[in-house]
């Protein structure tokens, strides 16, 4: 008799076709029959706190990790946000200057359209006067600017340089309520001055009669008869009108075209030729024996 410890068991190949053989049918039974799923159950049941067993060292290796790289994590965060706001403020700063190259466009475009010529300049700074609306451009008489220049944006006018200085000068808006400036009406040619109001965006129209043929929307540009102003710049739209018979005078109210109070860059534009004054000695008297035949008066020698 054999002893137990020599004894030899079916080949491995005869094991491998049992246990496939054995897979295969219990694979049918389960898709076909359903009764393998309580053990099925069952068996994730008991195995199931081997799993956690098997995870532990997984999950404290996750855990000693997350230690280590949460301080380098709210570091690489506080970097990205402050690299955000950097990001952000570029940002605007680029916007900032496309805008202000728009402007400049205009007012190129602007210079070229006007007959006169212009000076470039620019705001320096808006006196803090509530009873007054005038800023501080960075031309003054170095550069050639006088009192009385006229100023504008790409839009129409702005206002007139009132003091000069070496190196700065003075410009009071058409807004402010001591300022006036002689308009015309596009539509049928009315000839008037508009005044500030001593607000940023109101204007009114003066000692127009109530019958006056202005409607709202009318287009007001300068006349030019003063000899200051060059004719034809846009100055202001008319946007209300109210008329009482009661009163001798309608009250019109009208709203800059240009951006009073907004842009930047302005244009100075130069003083237009005064007028030649005739002399006096230059004029023609007529003779006294003339005036005395008008008047049929006549002597004998």
């Amino acid at each position: 008799m054999t002893p137990q410890f020599f004894r030899h068991g079916p080949s491995l190949l005869a094991r491998l076709v049992f246990f496939v053989m054995l897979s295969l049918v219990l694979m049918a039974v389960d898709a076909r029959f359903k009764y393998l799923v309580e053990i099925r159950q069952a068996f994730s049941t008991i195995i199931y706190p081997l799993q956690k067993l098997a995870n532990v060292p997984q999950t404290i290796y996750d855990g000693i990790s997350e230690v280590f790289s949460s301080g380098d994590l709210a570091e690489e965060n506080a970097n990205l946000k402050q690299q955000h706001l950097v990001d952000r403020g570029q940002l605007q700063q680029l916007r900032a200057l496309e805008v202000e190259n728009a402007q400049l466009r205009k007012l190129l475009e602007t210079a070229q359209r006007v007959e006169t010529k212009a000076v470039m300049a620019e705001i320096l700074r808006v006196p803090h006067d509530p009873f007054n609306r005038k800023v501080i451009l960075d031309k003054g008489s170095q550069s050639g600017i006088q009192p009385g220049q006229v100023v504008v944006d790409d839009i129409g006018v702005i206002g007139q340089v009132t003091r000069g200085y070496p190196f700065v000068s003075e410009v009071t808006l058409i807004t402010d309520k001591d300022h006036s400036v002689p308009v015309q009406v596009v539509r049928n040619g009315l000839r008037s001055v508009v005044s500030g109001m001593g607000k940023d965006a109101m204007l009114e129209l003066r000692y127009l009669a109530v019958n006056t043929d202005i409607q709202e929307g009318d287009m007001l540009v300068t006349s030019g008869i003063d000899g200051v102003y060059p004719p034809g710049l846009p100055v202001a739209v008319v946007s209300r009108i109210e008329r009482n018979s009661t009163y001798v005078f309608a009250r019109v109210t009208c709203t800059p075209v240009a951006g009073v109070g907004h842009n930047r860059q302005l244009l100075i534009l130069s003083m237009l030729t005064p007028v030649t004054e005739i002399p006096a000695d230059a004029i023609e008297l007529e003779p006294e024996s003339r005036k005395r035949e008008k008047g049929g008066v006549r002597r004998t020698p």
